[in-house]
């Protein structure tokens, strides 16, 4: 099967300071992928590449075996919500979520149809008048999401998507957000530093050191390989002993 999205060889930097260093790996369609790591590791930069917000320095990114290297971000057909929601805020939830529908000149019924509908997917559709000043952080997460949803985005990146939220919201938004992937069979990629929501979401996850890959796994497989590298283990191994729930769940899985 072909893969839905590939990195070769990617490189950035910026002078002589090197932010990406070999990046290669592929995503299969429907797959959510987190990519893991500390302030400053090239996570952020490798997400902004794949949706065409940066250029490489050298290196390919492929979707669905075409280059799509040098394709600006509003052909790529990809979505992307960020960790402050990035809401126009003098308009509406529903002028929002219209907003890209409105761009690509789709019917105002169509346009109506399909807001309508993704706002009650994500709980929303109670809220259709109130602007973004009058949402709380989670509501405005989830219009974030809904504005990608609504168009149809083949990939949706998140970046830090849980952030700004509290513990509670989080979990819920979490819970929602993998039973709205599995049911729109969307494939995403997460970027994040916060190995309890890279576990418990992801299908993968692609930890990355200084620029470069360290380790490519699924949760479990990352957990119980933690001793090839020694950043690996004090990463990984050293944050879940303080949250000894997540070992216990990922024990029990073994």
């Amino acid at each position: 099967m072909n893969e839905f999205l590939q990195i070769k060889n990617l490189e950035k930097n910026f002078g002589k300071q090197h932010i990406l260093r070999n990046i290669n790996f592929a995503v299969k369609h429907g797959e959510f992928i987190s990519i893991l790591g500390p302030s400053g590791c090239g996570k952020t930069t490798l997400m902004r590449i794949i949706m065409g917000l940066e250029r490489p320095s050298s290196g390919r990114v492929y979707h669905d075996n075409v280059d799509i290297t040098d394709l600006p971000p509003d052909v790529r057909g990809f979505s992307i919500v960020f960790q402050d929601y990035a809401l126009f805020p003098h308009m509406t939830l529903y002028e929002n979520i219209a907003y890209g529908l409105k761009l690509r000149k789709v019917p105002a019924g169509e346009i109506h149809k399909q807001v309508m509908s993704t706002l009650a997917t994500l709980k929303l559709d109670n809220a259709v008048s109130k602007y973004p000043s009058q949402l709380s952080g989670g509501m405005q997460q989830r219009a974030s999401i809904a504005r990608a949803l609504v168009l149809n985005t083949k990939l949706l990146l998140l970046d830090e998507p849980f952030s700004a939220l509290d513990a509670l919201v989080k979990v819920d938004l979490s819970d929602e957000l993998r039973a709205l992937q599995s049911q729109f069979n969307i494939t995403m990629i997460m970027v994040t530093h916060d190995l309890e929501e890279a576990f418990l979401l992801s299908d993968r996850v692609v930890l990355m050191h200084h620029g470069a890959i360290v380790a490519d796994d699924s949760p479990e497989q990352l957990y119980r390989n933690e001793m090839r590298n020694d950043f690996v283990r004090a990463f990984v191994i050293d944050q879940i002993d303080k949250r000894g729930r997540y070992i216990r769940n990922l024990k029990r899985g073994s």
